[in-house]
């Protein structure tokens, strides 16, 4: 143990409360406003459990925690563990993983913030493309779920840990389910003894199922603690409603006008609907005789607007007038990962957006699908945090009990396996039917994941990776994105393709505000090349990076991009530039001219070698559709790909009102043939208009070579 380490006894103080011991990893002189967030930590409801906790963590290798929103379990379990002397400065660490990157980074904040310890140092955190922690100082750090697992890649028993907290397991995301899995063979061979020290698990949810996660770790014992909640009165609508927006922003200013003082907590699906909600809702509260506040909240808005949502309500308008009233519309990233005190009231319209695979025509959609009834409980509780509160749902009585499933169906069987199948392939986990999960994914789409990674030639025809595909794992990036930076030195433009990679890795950096929507489009005209949504990202990325660093928020805000958008790209393009001089990918840009230009047709050509999966063709009535797997779709109207090319490689497919190709670039039916036969193979290949043209193309090609062999 660090000899800093101290106690502090707060007997004697100001407070009056009874001797609390508290592990710190400073010398250094208490802040004030560390002792009134420590009055505040003792009375949360798991404090009263902390010694017990502390007993069942060190008699048991995994313990299972359902404590109930509002009481404290998220920042306070991690720090009881520091306490009981699992970390050790320099040596091992504890790490709490959380679903979402916005909740790790805040989270971690606070906990900063209730040690008195700088945050990067003693207190840190690990998102993807950005690490705030010290090897040598840091002993407790909260990281994504993904990249718990991405570190497991490198130290398969997790060494470097000595417990780790699993939070908000309920979620079953795709990482935490593989983590678990991974857990369950760590665990046999880190016990007490062992060569690298006992790892201790916690598992942690407010709604979980408890059973099946005690029986899942080995009959891991249970550990109930209650929240600090207050009632709460649920109110349905006597019929569904036909649009649950406008119910929302109808039901949100009919609290403001009717009920008392009180914060009101929205949730809706995404970006879109959140801002245009808020709006409506400013808009009209504007005639209202008291003060509204909105603000937005979802996970690609930048630090400094998420921060505002923790903002004290605002006072009346005038002198006696009735209080203002503060309003946030959040996804479900408010459902569990985040709390704002003050919330009173809480709207609930019964959805959510959620990831779907479709393993038979290999599309992954992001859905707005129906939630469960443990997520409309976790909604409702968070209307009781300081007082008596009210949910109002906005859908049936009937619908809650008949239409809603119990649990949110988990990811793992919803979920595109590639990257996952990657990781464990990498892990030297080859037998993969049996590999121990929570809940198995479907055969079928194990056997599309690791159909792909052989098209990519990460595996070889006997499942086995091969030299590529070791490359590939080590860069965070999903499998055709990695092969897509692996061979893009073969046509000579590496440089761009990094960019245009880092680019399709950070939030859309093209801002279309409703109310400037036409000015935005011609912002966006100034950078778009006619052949590719690809290049237009990355002429808008070096236009940016050419502008002084003193002009570049004034340059973003004027030509309607996303400033947080592109400091992200700058951070996400170094550290793969960095991956690739570890991995000894040359860097060669295809600006022959040294004038800030690219050699587009090189550019397409990579894309096309890296995407060749990914294709649409257009037919003779006009529509495209998805070769192999003959999915009717539409080039999205935001692309600037408008001149209707016949062959096109496409970066997603979004359904929408239908189905809709996103992120377009033109390729050529000879480059297809040329870089992927494996793929095109006729012989294989479905009856359509496209293996007509294909055939063309393998003479065409066929010819070439003879001609080149003379």
């Amino acid at each position: 143990m660090s000899d800093r380490r101290r106690k502090i006894d707060l007997e004697g103080n100001k407070t009056k409360r009874k001797k609390v011991d508290l592990n710190v990893w400073t010398g250094a002189p208490y802040s004030q406003k560390y002792y009134d967030i420590l009055d505040k930590r003792i009375k949360l409801p798991v404090y009263q459990f902390k010694d017990n906790l502390i007993k069942k963590v060190l008699e048991n290798q995994s313990v299972v925690v359902e404590g109930e929103t509002g009481s404290g379990k998220t920042t306070q379990i991690p720090q009881f563990l520091l306490e009981a002397g699992l970390a050790e400065q320099g040596k091992t660490c504890v790490a709490c993983t959380q679903p979402r990157r916005v909740a790790a980074t805040s989270i971690a904040q606070r906990v900063a913030d209730e040690m008195d310890v700088e945050l990067g140092r003693e207190v840190g955190y690990t998102i993807r493309f950005e690490d705030v922690s010290d090897p040598r100082s840091t002993v407790l750090k909260f990281c994504t779920d993904g990249m718990l697992l991405r570190e497991a890649m490198h130290d398969p028993l997790l060494s470097r840990y000595s417990a780790i907290v699993l939070d908000e397991c309920h979620e079953r995301t795709l990482a935490t389910d593989v983590i678990m899995g991974l857990l369950m063979e760590i665990l046999p061979k880190r016990k007490k003894g062992s060569e690298h020290g006992e790892l201790k698990v916690v598992i942690m949810s407010a709604t979980l199922d408890a059973q099946k996660f005690q029986e899942y770790f080995h009959g891991a014992p249970l550990m109930k603690v209650p929240g600090r909640t207050f009632p709460v009165d649920i109110f349905y609508t006597a019929k569904p409603e036909r649009n649950y927006v406008e119910a929302a922003v109808r039901t949100t200013l009919h609290i403001h006008q009717c009920e008392e003082p009180g914060d009101i907590l929205v949730f809706l699906t995404g970006e879109a609907e959140i801002e245009q909600a808020c709006e409506e809702i400013r808009e009209k509260g504007r005639a209202m005789d008291s003060e509204l506040v909105v603000y937005p909240l979802y996970s690609s808005l930048p630090p400094e607007q998420q921060r505002k949502i923790f903002s004290a309500a605002p006072g009346p308008r005038t002198p006696g007038g009735k209080p203002g009233r503060k309003v946030v519309v959040s996804t479900n990233i408010a459902e569990t990962s985040l709390t704002i005190d003050g919330i009173v009231y809480v709207v609930d319209p019964g959805f959510s957006k959620q990831k779907v695979f479709n393993p038979r025509i290999r599309v992954e959609s992001l859905l707005v699908s129906p939630i469960s009834r443990a997520s409309a409980k976790q909604r409702a509780g968070r209307a009781g945090r300081t007082r008596p509160g009210k949910c109002f749902r906005l859908y049936t009585e009937k619908s809650f009990y008949d239409d809603l499933q119990e649990t949110t169906y988990p990811e793992i069987l919803r979920s595109k396996m590639s990257s996952v199948v990657l990781t464990l392939k990498k892990l030297g986990i080859d037998d993969l039917v049996h590999f121990d999960f929570l809940d198995p994914p479907a055969p079928e789409t194990l056997m599309r994941a690791l159909e792909l990674l052989n098209y990519l030639g990460a595996l070889d025809d006997e499942g086995e990776m091969t030299e590529i595909g070791y490359q590939m794992s080590e860069l965070p990036l999903d499998p055709q994105l990695a092969k897509l930076i692996l061979v893009s030195p073969d046509y000579g433009c590496s440089a761009e393709i990094v960019t245009i990679v880092a680019c399709l890795s950070v939030p859309q950096i093209f801002l279309r505000p409703r109310e400037s929507a036409k000015q935005a489009d011609e912002a966006k005209a100034q950078f778009s090349h006619h052949e590719s949504d690809h290049l237009t990202l990355l002429r808008a990325f070096n236009e940016y990076d050419q502008i002084p660093d003193n002009e570049k928020r004034q340059w973003c805000w004027d030509n309607f991009i996303s400033e947080r958008s592109m400091i992200s790209v700058m951070n996400v393009r170094r550290q793969l530039i960095g991956i690739m001089k570890r991995l000894d990918i040359p860097l060669v840009s295809s600006d022959v001219k040294g004038d800030g230009s690219f050699a587009s047709a090189d550019v397409r050509k990579a894309l096309t070698a890296g995407m060749f999966m990914q294709v649409a063709f257009r037919q003779r009535t006009g529509d495209y559709l998805t070769i192999k797997d003959n999915q009717h779709v539409a080039i999205h109207p935001s692309s600037v790909v408008n001149n209707r090319p016949e062959w096109a490689i496409f970066e997603e497919f979004a359904l929408t009102t239908k189905n809709y190709i996103r992120t377009v670039t033109v390729t050529n039916v000879d480059w297809l043939v040329e870089l992927a036969p494996h793929y095109f193979d006729l012989e294989n290949f479905p009856k359509c208009e496209a293996k007509g043209e294909l055939e063309k193309a393998y003479v065409r090609l066929a010819h070439s070579r003879k001609k080149r062999g003379r």
